[in-house]
């Protein structure tokens, strides 16, 4: 590798590891998606400024070029995201959806209270309705 590509990916890495701890500090990212980023951050600066370890370890699974171990890598990597983000949001909905649910029941008591109000204030009281 020439030195030129080598330092293009040591500051992309640097650069990377840079954005996510400052999304970190400015409270735009939580840390256990940040885990990711950073892991491939520091995956990618290692790489960078130690490129023979990328050969062995292609080299040691059998991949005759390093930078399809890079591919396979950076796909892995996203899929988990991918998939820890599609849990994540079954979740809320669940949580939304039962939020919603309950809001709507507290609606419904609210206007039952506020028309059995009204009808004390009016001196005519209604019968109660089965709840």
């Amino acid at each position: 590798m020439t030195f030129l590509p080598q330092l293009l990916g040591i500051l992309a890495a640097v650069l990377i590891i840079g954005v996510v701890i400052e999304m970190l500090r400015r409270r735009r990212m939580r840390e256990r998606h940040a885990f990711w980023w950073l892991g491939a951050g520091l995956i990618a600066l290692i790489a960078g400024i130690f490129p023979s370890v990328l050969d062995a370890i292609a080299g040691a699974l059998g991949i005759a070029v390093p930078l399809n171990l890079v591919f396979f890598a950076s796909a892995a990597v996203l899929f988990l995201v991918c998939l820890q983000h599609s849990s994540e949001l079954s979740e809320q909905e669940e949580r939304i959806r039962t939020l919603t649910e309950e809001a709507a029941l507290g609606n419904e008591r609210v206007r039952v209270l506020s028309e059995r109000l009204d009808a004390l204030e009016a001196g005519v009281e209604k019968p109660r309705s089965s709840e």
